[in-house]
């Protein structure tokens, strides 16, 4: 739960998901919206192996255990978050997002989708 996170890392973490979500409805319709909340992440105290201090991990998985999403916060104060979308572009023909992702250090936070040509 996010009760586990130092204040600081829960602050940074439900912003990295509102930044996932945000962008994510840029791309589908609020029905189609994957479920991505911080709660339903399993989170982790990690060894940050630049520098061996901790830094802390979730992981998002489907009903089939599935890794879908993962964030993670630095012990440098940088952050990445990313969770798969798999859907084609609405706009642009012959691409698909696979995922969105949301990054960012010292409050500064970006997001985009990944994006590959379709098959």
């Amino acid at each position: 739960m996010a009760s586990q996170l130092p204040p600081e890392v829960e602050r940074i973490a439900h912003h990295l998901v509102d930044m996932l979500r945000a962008e994510a409805t840029k791309y589908l319709p609020a029905d189609k919206l994957p479920d991505i909340r911080l709660e339903n992440a399993i989170l982790a105290t990690v060894t940050d192996p630049a520098n061996g201090q901790p830094g802390y991990e979730g992981i998002w998985r489907n009903q089939y255990g599935e890794r879908v999403g993962k964030l993670i916060v630095n012990s440098d104060g940088s952050y990445y978050a990313e969770f798969d979308l798999c859907v084609r572009h609405p706009r642009k023909p012959g691409l698909f997002i696979e995922a969105i992702t949301a990054w960012g250090r010292d409050g500064v936070m970006k997001a985009e989708p990944r994006v590959l040509a379709a098959m």
